[in-house]
């Protein structure tokens, strides 16, 4: 069985100009980890970088764009007004938005996209170059304004379950604030539906000390860029200790877990595409083994087998 998984160490980082972009950009690279030649079909996730005084033309993609700031600041310009990006900022760049980047900072900035469906590098990366957009002084991500519709921002604080009270977070507490809390994990969404999003998802996960998920497997593509500690994780039996700048992804049907061997929390980015369904998106191992075990236990069903 070939296993539909893939590990890329932050050592081997190797970013580039992306074919679609040569002539179209100026200090922009980026590391294509995931995408098809890695024999995924829903996902496409990489590493970009764009220097001080860099920029990326106007553009539309027939995919979604979401994307984490890394390092660095950048400016995203839309035919919705300019927007200044920082590290901890996130955003969803829908399907056919008029969008161009920018650096006018005097550092490098670094941000994680997650792009679903796959754009396919026969069809020049499904990405088509439009007239300029004017550039505007760009507003900085405020979460507390409603105009801010399809931005945000995250702080590692954000996933400390102790931390959860209106005095402490910025965007007044309901749902769209909630941490899902389970077996020492927690976990905040960040592009999801509510955001606007209709092909994938992103969003931030913490273990606790010791924290464990049991292995499982799902009908969709998940990615994951480690960004804070070390990780155990175990894909399809093949097992692996994953640092800050790994990244790890996963298709359908691989089973996977994972824990945390340590004393220190370790924290991370995850994507998913397509987007999960409402029911039976995970497949626990366990549970479907108890079933298994009960059936072979059974007396009338081994008589039925014979």
């Amino acid at each position: 069985m070939t296993s539909r998984h893939l590990v890329r160490r932050s050592g081997e980082a190797r970013p580039t100009v992306p074919a679609e972009l040569r002539g179209q950009s100026e200090g922009f690279r980026r590391w294509p980890v995931v995408d098809e030649t890695a024999g995924a079909v829903h996902t496409g996730f990489g590493i970009c970088e764009l220097e001080p005084g860099g920029t990326v033309a106007a553009h539309v993609q027939s995919f979604e764009e979401s994307f984490f700031m890394l390092e660095g600041e950048a400016v995203v310009d839309t035919g919705e007004g300019a927007f200044l990006v920082r590290a901890g900022d996130y955003g969803l760049l829908p399907v056919g938005l008029s969008h161009a980047w920018r650096n006018t900072g005097s550092a490098a900035a670094r941000w994680a996209d997650m792009l679903a469906p796959q754009p396919r590098a026969r069809f020049a990366g499904d990405s088509l170059f439009v007239p300029s957009l004017r550039e505007e002084p760009p507003a900085a991500v405020d979460v507390r304004d409603p105009r801010t519709r399809s931005l945000g921002h995250i702080e590692p604080s954000n996933m400390d379950p102790d931390k959860q009270s209106q005095e402490m977070l910025a965007v007044s507490a309901s749902m769209r604030t909630a941490l899902l809390v389970y077996s020492g994990i927690s976990v905040k969404m960040m592009v999801d539906s509510d955001l606007g999003a209709g092909l994938s998802t992103m969003f931030m996960v913490q273990y606790a000390p010791f924290g464990v998920a049991g292995t499982h497997d799902h009908p969709f593509e998940e990615t994951y860029l480690i960004l804070e500690g070390e990780v155990d994780a175990v894909f399809d039996d093949q097992r692996y200790r994953l640092g800050a700048g790994d990244i790890a992804w996963a298709g359908v049907g691989c089973v996977h877990g994972f824990s945390n061997p340590h004393d220190d929390p370790v924290r991370w980015l995850e994507t998913q595409a397509p987007q999960p369904s409402a029911r039976h998106s995970y497949r626990f191992t366990r549970d479907w083994e108890y079933l298994r075990e009960g059936l072979s236990e059974d007396p009338a069903n081994r008589k039925e087998q014979r």
